[in-house]
């Protein structure tokens, strides 16, 4: 309790530095402790700066709901797609079910991607429903989020080969090595940076981010998971991205307010393909 208590305190300070725009590129409102205490984690994040959470969904059972979050909250953009953690649940009629809610409404295609480091898989269903989302994203023009561990190689080779690729794709919470951050650049992908940045053993973390393109960089909570050093694992925030600009800014030499902005308008442009480009 005494970190928690520590890292709001902290929270309450970056806010008060004058942090006024900040956009969480990927959070999941839905799930864990968020689900039942969603509005004052929605208060404690306006307060800290942030003007636009991005809430993706990642299985059918929660699609509606976000999109309702989306309805219900101006500054929530929302983007629904099949998580590969769920791909053995999936329903004869996913793809049609989900290019339905795409084609009416103004969503983004996400949580979706490769998971090599599950150790019950299909690799090959892994890879068929990845692809199959990435067609309904390139045929409605729509940007994509992306989840990978453990299967960066493969990844850019399937986006590699692709005849169309949507118009913006996120890596979220990359956990790739440095070498490869140009290589997905290359490809098209933004590269979004979470709280395994504030943790110093994780020198992966840490040095990749000082290599993504400013015009690339966003940064996310992945909330409730990946909490900043001092906060419980699964009780993270969006109310706690400030934290992760701060240390974001020392690693790269920059000014956190410099990080704050230039990540703040990438990521509306990232999302203005499906509703997310004006500040709410």
């Amino acid at each position: 309790m005494r970190g928690y208590n520590h890292a709001m305190n902290t929270m309450d300070s970056l806010s008060e530095s004058g942090f006024a725009d900040l956009v969480d590129a990927h959070c999941h409102l839905q799930d864990g402790f968020l689900r039942h205490s969603l509005e004052p984690a929605l208060i404690r994040a306006r307060a800290a700066g942030v003007r636009m959470m991005c809430c993706n969904g990642t299985h059918e059972g929660d699609w509606r709901y976000v999109l309702g979050l989306g309805r219900q909250h101006g500054d929530v953009c929302v983007s629904l797609g099949l998580h590969p953690w769920y791909v053995g649940e999936r329903g004869a009629d996913w793809l049609a079910r989900l290019e339905a809610l795409v084609a009416g409404n103004p969503v983004g295609i996400g949580e979706i991607g490769l998971d090599n480091a599950l150790e019950a898989r299909n690799d090959a269903e892994q890879e068929e429903v990845f692809l199959a989302q990435m067609e309904l994203a390139v045929r409605y023009e729509r940007a994509v989020t992306v989840h990978c561990r453990k299967a960066f190689g493969r990844l850019a080779d399937l986006v590699g080969v692709m005849r169309k690729r949507p118009p913006f794709m996120m890596l979220h919470a990359y956990a790739g090595s440095h070498e490869m951050v140009p290589v997905f650049e290359k490809l098209g992908f933004h590269i979004s940076i979470c709280a395994s940045i504030t943790r110093t053993a994780n020198r992966k973390a840490r040095t990749a981010c000082v290599r993504v393109s400013p015009e690339r960089l966003l940064v996310e909570s992945d909330s409730p998971a990946i909490a900043p050093v001092g906060v419980d694992f699964e009780r993270n925030e969006p109310g706690y991205l400030p934290m992760v600009v701060e240390v974001l800014a020392e690693l790269r030499g920059e000014e956190p307010e410099v990080v704050a902005a230039r990540t703040a308008a990438n990521a509306r442009d990232f999302f203005r393909c499906c509703g997310g480009g004006e500040a709410k």
